[in-house]
């Protein structure tokens, strides 16, 4: 990859100069006005600053290549590769297949779009990080002064030069450590992605590649999304379990909708939300839109006879009711529900939460369920949080699949499979679409 900066006084004639020396395949990542040096500058119009960035051939050719493998950096420093060379293979491909579907809210399969257009993805991550460093330039001469000092002192100029490149690396990391802090990734979480990165990082290693390798790093971490899909044979019975107040009833209307209209498949609805007159009512009001069976239950035994009634049914969704985590005899009775369809169907749990609900109350939340079964997470309100960390924070504490993310109240519009480009290009810092 090589970045460089182009000057002229219209954005035209720099990119002009960029394409001139570069090539046409240049891709402007940012542009910025500068003063004009010199003792009669301010009497001169300002000139434009362009930052482009080339992929070179090799790399070029690697995107395109299928088996997507991430090239080794000029220099010997690999970009997500072990010295051995294997274990970033493996990663690439992992990389490679974390795509959700863009334009189908069923398929989940690859996205054909070109691996090596990362810092497209990134956007104005990479131009948002360049101006920080910029803002740092007095401390930074200051610190090349005193690294001449050294050098002086020591008569070593080399090793001068590799303690400024070193700190230049450091400064950038932790520009990436208070992004995701900020962004209320757990500490641990992130001291243990910024370890993995140092670990294969070099002195002289440009900050675009090491940007490259923990944005990679971090979609896998993630995973491949794991929505909704068919029953090898017969009806598939899927439960919608997790705290009161989460938006459960809402996302399985959504759901239903997507999966009767759009997907034409077969659906019945079912609720074990006895508690709450009003959710069952909602519920069966969607029903009635959706021209689709619903059904209230009361005990496990009903559970079974629903699943005999409807064994011609593609989907059956089951509302439960949102328990106190710590209600024990309610904890219970959830087991109970849930594991009613044992060896009866194929079935799929999925614990919803709240994107606004405190770290410390989602890890008790998903442990409690953990204990139960198996479970996918489908993240609520994300349009009622500026922060997205609890996201990260429950993936790898759970260890469980991404699966759908909600963001409004509009059924079935505001639901999507979860994307974890998108969400890992706002946890570095990047602004939200």
């Amino acid at each position: 990859m090589i970045i460089k900066k182009f000057q002229g006084k219209t954005e035209e004639e720099a990119s002009q100069a960029a394409q001139k020396e570069l090539g046409s395949n240049v891709v402007i990542m940012n542009v910025r006005n500068v003063k004009r040096k010199g003792i009669f500058s301010f009497l001169m119009p300002q000139m434009v600053e362009v930052t482009v960035a080339l992929e070179e051939e090799q790399e070029r050719t690697a995107g395109r290549a299928e088996n997507r493998q991430i090239q080794q950096i000029p220099g010997g420093a690999g970009v997500g590769i072990q010295p051995d060379g294997r274990r970033g293979m493996q990663e690439a491909e992992v990389f490679a297949s974390a795509r959700p579907a863009q334009t189908d809210f069923f398929d989940m399969g690859e996205n054909p779009k070109d691996s090596s257009a990362i810092e497209e993805k990134l956007d104005s991550l990479q131009s948002l990080l360049e101006q920080q460093l910029q803002k740092s330039e007095e401390g930074k001469e200051e610190q090349k002064e005193k690294e001449k000092e050294k050098e002086k002192e020591k008569e070593k100029p080399k090793e001068g030069e590799k303690e400024e490149e070193i700190s230049e690396l450091e400064r950038f990391m932790k520009l990436l450590y208070n992004a995701m802090l900020d962004n209320e990734v757990s500490e641990q979480y992130v001291n243990q992605i910024l370890d993995e990165i140092e670990k294969n990082s070099k002195p002289n290693m440009p900050f675009d590649y090491t940007l490259t390798n923990i944005y990679q790093k971090m979609i896998l971490k993630f995973g491949k999304p794991a929505g909704i899909v068919p029953a090898e044979k017969g009806s598939k019975i899927v439960f919608f379990v997790g705290p009161t107040g989460v938006g459960k009833t809402t996302t399985i209307a959504k759901i239903a909708s997507k999966f009767s209209v759009e997907g034409k498949k077969r659906v019945a609805l079912l609720t074990a939300d006895t508690y709450r007159i009003a959710a069952a009512e909602q519920l069966r009001t969607y029903a009635n839109i959706l021209e689709v069976p619903f059904r209230v239950i009361y005990s496990t035994e009903e559970i079974e006879q629903a699943l005999k009634d409807y064994k011609e049914y593609d989907f059956i969704l089951v509302d439960t009711a949102g328990h106190s985590h710590q209600n024990e005899p309610q904890r219970e009775a959830m087991n109970a529900f849930i594991h009613a369809a044992d060896g009866l169907a194929e079935k799929e749990v999925f614990l919803v939460l709240s994107a606004t609900t405190k770290y410390r109350d989602l890890l008790s939340i998903a442990d409690t369920y953990s204990a139960m079964t198996d479970y996918k997470l489908i993240f609520t309100k994300l349009d009622e949080t500026t922060t997205l960390g609890n996201l990260l924070n429950l993936k790898l504490h759970t260890g469980a699949s991404m699966s759908y993310i909600t963001c409004g109240q509009n059924v079935p519009d505001d639901i999507e499979v979860f994307n974890p480009q998108k969400t890992v290009k706002q946890l570095l810092g990047g602004r939200k679409n």
